[in-house]
């Protein structure tokens, strides 16, 4: 027997843009009249790609276009891609809430999704109430409910609460109790979307487990999207890419997780003369950082593993203000958003003269491993913000040794002094 348990086929969605039908009774005829004959429906021909970020000239939309993929049992697949990429969609067709436009899902054994905070659940009714009633919409029999109620109740840490009225609930709690009842149904295919962001990180740490006991101990199969990189690489096997209604890649992990971050992201620029990126910057705009600069040794130069480098913010003053008021704070975070390192100038105030442009940090060994790193820049005047970018630019470390050894650093970090100092130009 195949050990295949969900297998989509050139699956399409189709919406029309505004109005719901096709708009115009013609066009509602047409549609009707290709369907008793067996023809295709004619407005499948036309339709816009998935781009929320470009304004529309048509008036459908392919939410999702041809994908196709197969999950066998036991693998937990990860789907990842930027807001709108059409994944929400996509697990809305595996888990039969609406139906695609064409192609077909073929799967094996009860499949329980948990897609929205409070899906399935009646404000009115209490926490044990809603229990029953989402495990019912779900699949569950009364007999099953009320030998795992006890269970449910205590996975969901609602004990307190499990008699008020869920309209009295936090996201969170409700959140807590949903995928309580979803992880006890003991479904062949479990389907979890980004709704475990609204958890705490205890809840958030508690229901990876309770999905990694699933597929790894029970063997059964997970589907799971979510933003936070970290918790995709702990739990998944597998991923695809979704990208504007298309799968475009798939693979490991790692691979799909790079990838999704330099499509998401920041461009990979190859020089190392950084502009900082505008789509998240804000500030009172009193100052600004024009450029950053990587040098070693005298030369612009990217910086490698344990060699000495200068890091170089050079600063426009917008406003006749003074440098000496000034205070960089920046941060480094690596490829799966992780946060690596932070430096700041608050403690270096000498040699800050009128005149002064540039703020140097100076790394007698640069910490960091071979790979991508995002840096976020937080520029202040007298308290008051000036100029902060999330995620304002990218830079590659090339490889080289921090230890006479030939020893790399150690990924976590944990175990070397960073020797660092700021100057001002």
């Amino acid at each position: 027997m195949s050990d295949i348990i969900l297998k989509a086929e050139n699956i399409s969605k189709q919406y029309r843009l505004g109005t719901v039908g096709s708009g115009t009774l013609r066009d509602d005829f047409k549609r009707n009249w290709a369907k008793l004959r067996g023809k295709e429906d004619p407005f499948l021909k036309v339709g816009a790609v998935n781009d929320r970020s470009q304004k529309s000239t048509e008036d459908y939309v392919w939410a999702l276009r041809d994908i196709n993929f197969e999950v066998k049992q036991g693998e937990v697949l990860g789907i990842i891609g930027k807001n709108g990429a059409g994944k929400s969609t996509l697990l809305k067709i595996l888990s039969r809430v609406t139906a695609p436009t064409t192609g077909v899902i073929k799967s094996r054994g009860r499949i329980a999704s948990l897609l929205e905070v409070g899906t399935g659940f009646h404000p009115e009714l209490t926490g044990r109430e809603n229990i029953y009633l989402n495990g019912a919409i779900l699949g569950m029999t009364k007999a099953e409910i009320n030998s795992k109620l006890d269970e449910i109740i205590e996975f969901s840490g609602c004990e307190r609460y499990i008699d008020t009225p869920t309209k009295r609930y936090s996201s969170g709690m409700t959140v807590r109790l949903a995928f309580a009842v979803a992880a006890h149904l003991e479904p062949e295919i479990l389907v979890v979307d980004e709704v475990l962001a609204v958890g705490d990180a205890e809840f958030q740490k508690k229901a990876i487990g309770k999905m990694q006991d699933i597929s790894q101990g029970e063997g059964r199969t997970v589907l799971f999207v979510s933003h936070n990189m970290a918790s995709v690489q702990s739990l998944c096997s597998r991923a695809i890419l979704l990208q504007n209604g298309l799968i475009t890649h798939s693979g490991t992990v790692l691979k799909i997780i790079e990838e999704y971050l330099t499509v998401d992201s920041l461009p990979n620029e190859t020089t190392c003369k950084k502009f900082i990126n505008e789509n998240e910057r804000t500030g009172s705009g009193l100052a600004k950082i024009k450029f950053v600069e990587f040098r070693s040794k005298g030369m612009v130069k990217t910086p490698a593993t344990g060699q000495p480098v200068e890091l170089i913010f050079d600063i426009d003053l917008v406003e006749s203000i003074k440098f000496e008021d000034l205070e960089l704070d920046f941060r480094i975070d690596n490829q799966l958003g992780q946060r690596i390192l932070w430096f700041s100038s608050t403690v270096f105030k000498k040699n800050r003269l009128e005149g002064n442009r540039q703020i140097i940090f100076q790394f007698k060994k640069f910490p960091l491993n071979q790979g991508s790193y995002i840096v976020t820049t937080h520029l202040t005047h007298k308290n008051e913000v000036a100029d902060w970018a999330k995620n304002g630019f990218q830079f590659q470390v090339d490889e080289g040794f921090f230890y006479s050894s030939l020893k790399k650093v150690s990924p976590d970090q944990s175990n070397i002094m960073i020797d660092y100092s700021v100057s001002y130009a």
